[in-house]
């Protein structure tokens, strides 16, 4: 009885942290602009999440439960240590502000699992997962700045297209917010499913139930630890316009959503710092986008924390499975 309480709250403590992880992804661009007040965010928020969750979360749910290791090896403690692996790597990240990816810890702490048990799908992560972790991102760091530049800065060429987008600011105004919902509810078909998938590859949980019960942790999440992401995306990296805000939550949600299609569980997180970075690119120029402490720092955790999560599941698998 004791193993199901810990797994309980280990499950609700990550759903959380996601939760306060993705809160920054789908609202920090029109936050920023000053589009929409903070407590609305959050409650936009809470409710899409679950909708995408319950309309497009399954095939996440079934790549993370069964596509990278044997279900008959994630047994009740196996998926105890792989969450809570992946929960404090990401935890770890929130402490330092930094929107991280929930897929990736979570992809990492179970891959760390299968090489323990010597039972990985190395083609499921090489071919399927890895690829898209690497051209997701630039893609949206290319489609942002291709669009951008269409509009930014004002020229003689693109006039005609600066002048039309902001001649009408109260559409765009509501553009923007909409496609933040648009952002949550893609976080819904994706994130959600990576503490359903464990679950389900353990037979503790279906995929439905666990979609519909989990979802509305993130909301909790959002309210309870969102602020310190939320503030670093929308306002440390770079100030977001009413324009480039839309844009970017855009661009990030449809690439999201592709993915949760094909049953990748992708990094939304990356897809939108990485649009952000392109605006800031554009407006800034590479060097000092690159060269800010903001940047140096959000690279740096993106590139240890699966590393962590992988290590700190192994670990843990050999200390406390035998």
């Amino acid at each position: 009885m004791i193993d199901y309480f810990l797994l309980a709250f280990v499950v609700i403590f990550f759903a959380i942290n996601m939760g306060a992880s993705g809160i920054a992804p789908s609202f920090a661009a029109a936050w920023g602009g000053k589009f929409i007040k903070k407590r609305k965010a959050l409650i936009f928020f809470s409710v899409l999440v679950v909708l995408g969750a319950v309309v497009l979360g399954k095939n996440v749910a079934l790549t993370i439960g069964k596509s990278l290791i044997p279900q008959e090896f994630m047994s009740f403690r196996t998926v105890l240590i792989i969450l809570t692996s992946a929960t404090l790597s990401l935890f770890l990240a929130n402490v330092l502000k930094i929107p991280q990816s929930t897929s990736q810890v979570t992809v990492g702490a179970v891959v760390g699992a299968g090489l323990y048990f010597k039972h990985l799908y190395v083609k499921t992560l090489l071919v399927k997962i890895l690829p898209m972790w690497i051209l997701l991102p630039a893609l949206s760091y290319i489609l942002t700045f291709l669009l951008y530049r269409r509009v930014y800065p004002p020229e003689h060429d693109n006039l005609h297209i600066y002048q039309k987008i902001f001649a009408n600011e109260k559409k765009l105004r509501l553009s923007s917010v909409i496609v933040s919902c648009y952002v949550a509810f893609a976080i819904g078909t994706n994130n959600v499913a990576n503490a359903v998938g464990p679950l389900f590859g353990a037979g503790i949980l279906s995929i439905g139930w666990g979609l519909i019960l989990i979802g509305p942790l993130f909301g909790i999440g959002a309210w309870l630890m969102g602020k310190g992401t939320l503030e670093t995306a929308g306002l440390e990296i770079v100030p977001l316009g009413l324009f480039s805000s839309t844009l970017v939550s855009f661009v990030t949600a449809t690439l999201l959503i592709f993915a949760s299609i094909l049953g990748i569980p992708q990094s939304l997180v990356q897809l939108n710092m990485a649009s952000i970075f392109a605006i800031s690119s554009i407006k800034n120029g590479h060097r000092y986008t690159l060269d800010r402490h903001i940047a140096r720092k959000t690279f740096v955790v993106w590139a240890i924390t699966p590393l962590l999560s992988t290590a700190m599941s192994y670990l843990l698998l050999t200390l406390f499975v035998r």
